[in-house]
């Protein structure tokens, strides 16, 4: 009786012995797929982008909402910091102009944007100068245009002599180091339109507003003027390359708004000539700013996005102002998260006590979006 007990007592033993190393290997083969599944998942590379953070000509004096810089104050330390402190911090932040006011003389220009470098680089204002995040700028309308009424329908913006020196003087450190650039007789006016690859994402910068001095044509210049076949030339030549997986396109001027083509002011003059060259050479993305709200389409149903993120602080239909941002996962999955909070009254206000949530997260895919932005308005 007590062999069998005894036995039977191993066998129960055994049992359990088999059965915990049964869990136990269950429990690591789970481990490890989970394991796996965050690597398939991981952030390969991350960069955030925004513009029009200036402040509205009625408060540039107003010490309650901007400085000799002329940015919003309240929402570009808000949005500084929340980047500055992301747990997986971005490589990349593009800043796609209107981060000041000018848009008149030689003069404002260059003493607001020694105030914005001196605001950015001013770690007790925020910690995004010694964050490690590669920041990367290119002017807007109000960095490189004044304004004067000409009695010329439809324009009341001109190229601004000098604005290109100023802005290579000021700005050229937030230009890579590493970027291709446009050579030739017109190399000069085209500075600040360049192009560089960080890991498998080539990416180009267009400056939307090139000086181009007076002619007999056009007795004050052209706004909305762009390199265009220099970039059609560099997204091809991307497209081609095999260790460039992504390619996007970066400028303060979109071409689509509230999902219709646009070639005045509020858009792109040389759209109807990029645009079908983007799709041909699958750039995922043109990221623009100028229209002062968040706006993301996919123009024809599927193919290249046309996102705007001009929603950093300038008054205009914006319910929230924040700032977006575009993940490369190591699966190939390209992630667009915007986040913002609620706009102040008056819009310069500080919001504390409204948190910062992510208002649009898609995956950018190259067919049709399953997930379509619904609030694309038309409101400038």
């Amino acid at each position: 009786m007590r062999k069998t007990y005894f036995i039977f007592c191993l066998f129960i033993g055994l049992l359990i012995s088999c059965n915990s190393k049964k869990k136990t290997n269950n429990l690591s083969a789970s481990i490890e797929t989970a394991v796996q599944e965050e690597k398939v998942d991981s952030i390969l590379f991350s960069f955030t982008f925004l513009g029009c953070n200036r402040v509205d000509r009625k408060q540039q004096h107003d010490t309650t909402a901007t400085s000799g810089s002329t940015a919003n104050l309240s929402a570009l330390k808000r949005i500084w910091t929340e980047i500055a402190d992301l747990e997986r911090k971005p490589d990349l932040f593009f800043f796609l102009g209107d981060m000041v006011l000018a848009e008149s003389t030689t003069e404002n220009l260059d003493n607001q944007l020694q105030n914005w470098v001196k605001l950015y680089n001013n770690t007790s204002f925020s910690k995004i100068s010694n964050s490690g995040i590669e920041m990367v700028a290119v002017p807007g309308n109000h960095e490189m245009l004044y304004w004067h009424d000409y009695n010329i329908p439809n324009h009341d913006e001109w190229p601004l002599k000098g604005s290109t020196e100023i802005w290579m003087n000021h700005m050229s450190d937030f230009m890579p180091s590493d970027r291709d650039h446009v050579k030739g007789t017109d190399s000069i006016n085209n500075q600040m339109t360049f192009s560089f690859v960080r890991k498998n994402v080539g990416f180009v910068l267009m400056n939307t507003d090139t000086y181009n001095k007076p002619s007999t044509e056009n007795p004050h210049g052209l706004e909305g003027q762009i390199p265009t076949q220099w970039i059609v030339d560099k997204v091809t030549q991307y497209q081609k390359d095999p260790a460039i997986d992504h390619v996007f396109v970066l400028g303060h001027k979109p071409y689509y708004v509230s999902g219709k083509p646009e070639t005045g002011h509020i858009g792109l003059p040389e759209g109807p000539v990029l645009w079908p060259k983007l799709n041909e050479a699958e750039v995922v993305a043109m990221l623009s700013a100028h229209l002062h709200d968040y706006q993301r389409m996919q123009p024809g149903g599927k193919g290249t996005y046309q996102i705007i993120a001009g929603n950093s602080g300038s008054p205009g239909s914006a319910t929230f102002f924040g700032y977006s941002k575009i993940d490369i996962m190591s699966n190939g999955k390209i992630k667009l998260t915007s986040m913002g909070y609620d706009k102040g009254n008056p819009y310069y206000k500080a919001m504390p006590n409204s948190p910062s949530t992510p208002r649009d997260t898609t995956n950018l895919t190259w067919s049709k979006n399953r997930n379509p932005y619904l609030l694309n308005t038309a409101v400038q």
